[in-house]
């Protein structure tokens, strides 16, 4: 059995233009180890000071008590604009209200109910795809995790010619956009180039006009009364009850851009090492493959408050290797924080992959322990410092989706296969839009029928 790997520390002291490129290249190995333990710390540059937030009752402040007062980063959404446009991910204030309004009605109530089937369309499929032998599984968990953002959201499966062009084309997106650009770090005017790749722009560009030709159709199809009753549909026939106003096609392009890539890279991340840490654990996999064996062939969505381990596995690997590593909000005005000032226009830096292994708040936190979310002193941690899905009003919409559909996913493909990892194939975390593996994660497959 061995430890999760974690990437290594950065020296305590390095020079502002070191960070700068460690930051674009990797931002979990551009860390000082101090920051594992540290409640706050604080890290200023020639253009803006920065504060990391790493005790609960300060990220509860930031994120629940007082979140208008600590909108999202302006600085951190230049990154991503090229892509997400002003989808509800970058904005704040009123936008970000109105968007709200119009969104979460659509992911509430028994919406989960009517998307399960696709959700078990979708892990079918998955499973079917799968064979024995040595797999790359991010490639895999991805392919599954874009398969139920087409169903659920345009009832189309990933093979759909449209899906398959966004999917392959996203796949070049996430892994040619570092998660900060130049802007992040020095304050430039409208009119400077951002320094963004030429592949990463032209992808962005092109994802855009696919879901712009999906979309599009889609308000067609809601025209003539005859599109399906999916997300999508909710989405663009829910008027904001303040307004009485609905997305147009170009909001709801910024709207399903942001879906995409919550909704499936998240998931994808997160299902890929959730793999990685059963094949490494055959003591967790025996029980999971015990656990998910009892399954009826077509799963319902009752059938899944049955899988406690599996879904404790999938929450643990969301501890370990939380998709989006860090979070930056701004502080809006000048602020005190443990009799410590920050000026109006600081960097407040959450980062789930510092607290989830802060030894301050988890028992053994490198460790691989699905069973600590049963223990108290697991829930006390998850209710404090456990935060994959951020928290208070700006929480993922999709959080609900995410727990089901990662479990379910996985709980197929471990009915079906055993996973063990690759021998000299360790994979390094690093931090793309995701947190992923940087050459991959290989794991060897085989049926579990053939098992003696």
């Amino acid at each position: 059995m061995s430890r999760p790997p974690k990437p290594a520390a950065r020296p305590d002291k390095v020079s502002l233009w070191t960070y700068v490129k460690l930051f674009r290249r990797d931002i979990l190995s551009a860390q000082p180890a101090r920051l594992y333990r540290a409640k706050m710390a604080a890290f200023k540059t020639p253009f803006f000071r920065s504060f990391m937030v790493n005790e609960p009752a300060l990220i509860d402040l930031v994120l629940k008590e007082r979140p208008m007062e600590f909108p999202k980063s302006g600085r951190i959404s230049e990154g991503l604009r090229p892509l997400l446009g002003n989808s509800v991910f970058l904005t704040n204030g009123a936008d970000w209200e109105r968007q709200r309004r119009i969104i979460d009605p659509a992911f509430e109530g028994g919406r989960l109910r009517d998307t399960f089937p696709a959700m078990v369309a979708a892990a079918e499929a998955a499973v079917a795809r799968l064979s024995p032998g040595v797999v790359e599984v991010e490639e895999q968990t991805s392919h599954a995790a874009a398969d139920v953002i087409f169903r659920t959201l345009f009832s189309i499966p990933i093979d759909h010619i449209l899906a398959r062009q966004v999917f392959d084309e996203f796949r070049t997106y996430q892994r040619t956009q570092p998660i900060l650009n130049l802007a992040a770090f020095i304050p430039l005017p409208s009119w400077v180039p951002r320094g963004f790749r030429r592949q990463t722009k032209r992808s962005a560009k092109i994802i855009r006009r696919l879901i712009t030709e999906l979309t599009a159709a889609r308000m067609e199809q809601i025209t003539a009364g005859t599109a399906p009753d999916d997300l999508a549909t909710k989405i663009m026939t829910t008027a904001d009850p303040q307004t009485g106003e609905r997305f147009d096609t170009q909001e709801m392009v910024d709207q399903v851009a942001i879906f995409f890539l919550a909704g499936h890279e998240t998931s994808a991340s997160a299902l890929a090492w959730a793999l990685y840490l059963i094949a490494t654990h055959p003591d967790v996999q025996a029980r999971v493959a015990e656990e998910v064996a009892a399954l009826p062939d077509h799963p319902e969505l009752s059938d899944m408050s049955t899988l406690r381990l599996t879904r404790d596995v999938f929450r643990e690997a969301l501890r370990l290797y939380p998709p989006v590593p860090m979070m930056v909000r701004q502080a809006a005005q000048d602020e005190t924080l443990r009799d410590r000032a920050v000026p109006k226009g600081s960097q407040i830096v959450l980062s789930p992959w510092h607290l989830h292994r802060n030894d301050r708040y988890w028992d053994r936190p490198d460790d691989f322990d699905p069973d600590r979310f049963a223990r108290e002193d697991g829930k006390a941690a998850q209710r404090c410092a456990y935060i994959p899905f951020s928290a208070g009003p700006r929480v993922c919409t999709g959080a609900g989706f995410a727990m089901m559909e990662g479990p379910l996913i996985l709980a197929l493909i471990l009915r079906a296969f055993r996973v063990e990892p690759v021998e000299g194939q360790v994979p390094v975390p690093v931090a793309h839009l995701t947190v992923r593996a940087e050459n991959g994660i290989y794991l060897r497959l085989s049926r579990r029928e053939t098992d003696g």
